[in-house]
């Protein structure tokens, strides 16, 4: 398995990897809604922005990672951050997480638009597995997961520390290479009611 870090859109978003000329861009996006920072195990809103840049390009350089700008395709602007990481070549397995979107590119097309392309890309690069994992406390978070064709996989206790310090539960939800293609014709059917 090998996973390109390469553009991905269609006619909804177009994921863009982190590269120096959209630091700016990222960090106006993510600079807001300080309640939804709270809750994740790093923070890039304000002055923990620059150190979250420079871990993301670290580990897109150790091949871990690929971190993606997510920008909206109707009007050009970067609305969030998305990424492929834990990215294990040997175990043909990857996550995806690290996402984030300003509060007006919540619910409608983005998050379905970006799952959908980073399933299509680890699957097409030989994935059997790709997780996406959210806070225990984040209903929210796991029902747009459910939504997604994700299958609940269980509770891992005091998984993580976010960086408030508190010991996360971790939600883990799986797509498996079995069930892509179902997942797949759902996330389409989604799209295709989007305006």
């Amino acid at each position: 398995m090998r996973i390109a870090a390469v553009p991905l859109e269609d006619r909804f978003v177009r994921l863009e990897p982190f590269e120096a000329g959209l630091r700016e861009a990222v960090r106006a996006a993510l600079d807001c809604d300080a309640e939804a920072w709270a809750g994740m195990v790093g923070s890039a809103q304000g002055e923990h922005f620059d150190g979250w840049w420079d871990a993301a390009l670290a580990a897109m350089q150790a091949g871990t990672r690929i971190a993606y700008a997510v920008r909206r395709r109707s009007d050009g602007a970067v609305v969030g951050t998305t990424s492929l990481y834990e990215i294990n070549p040997a175990y043909r397995r990857c996550e995806i997480g690290s996402t984030f979107y300003r509060p007006e590119a919540r619910g409608g097309a983005i998050n379905p638009a970006c799952k959908r392309l980073l399933l299509g890309h680890a699957f097409e690069a030989g994935a059997v597995r790709v997780e996406i994992i959210t806070d225990a406390l984040n209903a929210r978070s796991q029902a747009a997961i459910l939504k997604l064709g994700a299958r609940a996989e269980g509770v891992l206790r005091k998984h993580k520390i976010t960086w408030t310090g508190r010991a996360r539960d971790t939600a883990v939800f799986a797509v498996i290479d079995d069930h892509w293609p179902e997942v797949r014709d759902g996330l389409d059917r989604r799209l295709a009611g989007f305006a």
